[in-house]
């Protein structure tokens, strides 16, 4: 048998799990595993500013493609603490991503060894493993169960923690003889698919919740080819956003207290059955009064994950399967009772939804300066087309984007749906353009996720990794001020300040242009709402012509409310701005206004 360190034989068998991308910061402890990334060869790296942002482009790469899995590497200590925030993400967002760090010697794990932490025990919480490896021989078969469980069942990360010593000793391992293990993923019964089908037949007003295990699945054509079969609508999560094109008839919005649509939430609440594909009853798309968004419908629930049925709430009717697996059996069941001339006519159902669609609109168009921020979003949907990857994070900023910008394709709408950190989207927006270079990224951030983890930005310089970040700037924590007035203050999310160095800002403080410039990237920064266009079309050459990115900052008016509930009740949102009566308010409406 050939024998190697085994660091290499780490490296062998990621090769074989098809990764080629990297994201890291090398240390001391982590070095061998490094040397090896050298002298293996075949696997890119790109080196991050910061762990948790390395964390972060794992995420973005993963979430960019089907089969995909990005790799964070760091040293130990403080490295696999930082990514703990990446880790957290993945898990909760259902993405698999593997984190490798390096250790203590195994006979130092004990003696607080010099940045010495029992990370495995750390990361258990949020990670579907962590192991830290303590005998070499080990190491292939901690790393090939790592891809069987990325992948098996709900998909999440796993973390795999080296110490330095079982690095370097060497091992017996041929790699011409290794295997990836065969995926694990439950499939719904022909039974259970004839009465999910049966109890939606019954029904007049029935919906299709469409939720990221479809994503996941890569699923998405089957789930459009089951409505067409039906006539029946789709409601999106926020993370299945683009299981089908917003411009299809069926799509029907999305639901929620927060990124939802009028026309989505007013949809639901007439509809009498509800079909749930791969998704998890989120509290910001159920809201916390279940009374109102259960109502008397009946509820089917589809999900990979056994423990995900009746967590929420109990449905008539759960299904543990692959989201794939369940829509193969449900279109071919579905095509035996059409041809059978069972299926009942929607079509009634359809054109009330789409009337809603045409009517229940925010209004996007104002001229105001400083510029309120839903102008920005009806500047993006006329500068970027349907290829457009957005990735953005949490705030108001993504709120609105997520009411108001359009997306047509599955990972076009690239989202830390649950854990929602600060910092996440310039990271992952390096990710997501490292992983398909082919297709325009444009990330979506509020001052304060921008200014997190903004050094990141150097990397996008350093490897030439060119995408457009949109930056709308208020000088608050937007969304924390608009939560903070139901408890009657407005304390402590004030970020204005006058910068002595750029007395041409007013109160909006940090120089966001020089920072990007400084870091080696290209920065525009507007102030009339009717040169955004003209800006966002600039960026994307300059992003084009220099491979870097590149950040149109909006100034925006310090207060404006975002659409939601104050009382966390998807039927009960509160609209705080004008709303949309005649064409010329939402210019960029997905379904134009009837004038």
């Amino acid at each position: 048998m050939p024998r190697m360190t085994a660091a290499a034989a780490a490296v062998e068998i990621l090769k074989r799990e098809g990764v080629s991308q990297a994201f890291g910061v090398p240390g001391a402890a982590i070095n061998p595993f490094y040397r090896e990334l050298k002298n293996v060869g075949g696997i890119g790296h790109t080196l991050a500013r910061h762990v948790e942002g390395a964390s972060h482009m794992a995420e973005g790469y993963t979430r960019t493609a089907p089969g995909n899995i990005g790799v964070c590497i760091g040293t130990s200590g403080p490295a696999g603490t930082d990514m703990i925030t990446g880790l957290y993400s993945a898990i909760a967002d259902s993405i698999p991503i593997l984190c490798i760090t390096g250790q203590a010697p195994v006979a130092k794990l004990h003696k607080e060894d010099f940045q010495a932490v029992d990370i495995a025990s750390i990361a258990k919480p949020v990670t579907k493993k962590a192991t830290t490896v303590l005998e070499a021989a080990q190491v292939p078969g901690v790393f090939q169960e790592a891809f069987y469980l990325m992948r098996s069942g709900r998909p999440g990360p796993v973390l795999i923690d080296l110490p330095i010593d079982v690095q370097l000793t060497e091992i017996e391992f041929d790699p011409d003889l290794y295997e990836p293990l065969a995926v694990h993923k439950p499939a719904v019964t022909r039974k259970q698919a004839e009465k999910a089908i049966s109890l939606l037949l019954e029904s007049e007003r029935p919906l299709i919740v469409a939720g990221g295990g479809i994503i996941n699945a890569d699923a998405s054509d089957l789930l459009v080819e089951f409505a067409e079969l039906l006539n029946v609508p789709v409601i999106s999560t926020l993370m299945g956003w683009g299981v089908i094109p917003d411009d299809h008839e069926l799509a029907a919005g999305m639901v929620g207290v927060q990124t939802s649509h009028r026309y989505g939430n007013a949809t639901f609440l007439e509809s009498d059955y509800v079909l749930g594909i791969g998704n998890r009853w989120a509290n910001r798309h159920t809201g916390y009064n279940l009374d109102a968004y259960l109502g008397d419908r009946k509820f089917v629930h589809v999900d990979i994950e056994p423990t995900q049925i009746g967590k929420i709430f109990a449905p008539d009717l759960g299904i543990v399967s692959d989201a794939k697996a369940a829509l193969i059996t449900f279109i071919e069941v579905a095509k035996e009772l059409k041809a059978a001339g069972k299926l009942p006519d929607y079509s009634a159902w359809v054109a009330s939804h789409l009337e809603r669609k045409g009517s229940l609109q925010r209004r996007t168009h104002f001229d105001n300066i400083p510029m309120k921020p839903q102008r920005v979003y009806e500047e993006m949907n006329k500068a970027f087309g349907p290829e457009t990857r957005y990735v953005t994070t949490i705030g108001l900023s993504q709120i609105a984007g997520a009411q108001m910008l359009h997306v047509f394709k599955p990972r076009h709408w690239i989202n830390c749906g649950q854990a929602g950190p600060l910092g996440w989207t310039i990271p992952a927006a390096l990710g997501v353009a490292k992983a398909d270079p082919t297709t325009p990224v444009v990330a979506l951030s509020g001052d304060y996720d921008f200014q997190f983890m903004l050094e990141e930005l150097a990397v996008g310089a350093q490897h030439k990794i060119p995408y457009v970040h949109v930056l709308v700037n208020n000088a608050y924590l937007g969304l924390i001020r608009q939560a903070q007035g139901g408890l009657g203050i407005n304390f402590e999310v004030n970020l204005e300040f006058e910068n002595i160095n750029a007395p041409e800002l007013g109160v909006y403080g940090v120089d966001h242009v020089k920072v990007v410039e400084g870091l080696g990237c290209k920065a525009i920064r507007v102030t009339d709402p009717n040169e955004l266009g003209a800006a966002l079309e600039e960026a994307k050459k300059l992003a084009a012509e220099y491979s870097v990115p590149v950040v149109v900052e909006a100034i925006l008016e310090r207060v404006t409310n975002i659409s939601m509930s104050k009382t966390v009740d998807m039927s009960d949102v509160t609209e705080f701005e004008e709303l949309a009566t005649e064409p010329g308010h939402a210019p960029t409406a997905i379904r134009p206004i009837s004038a």
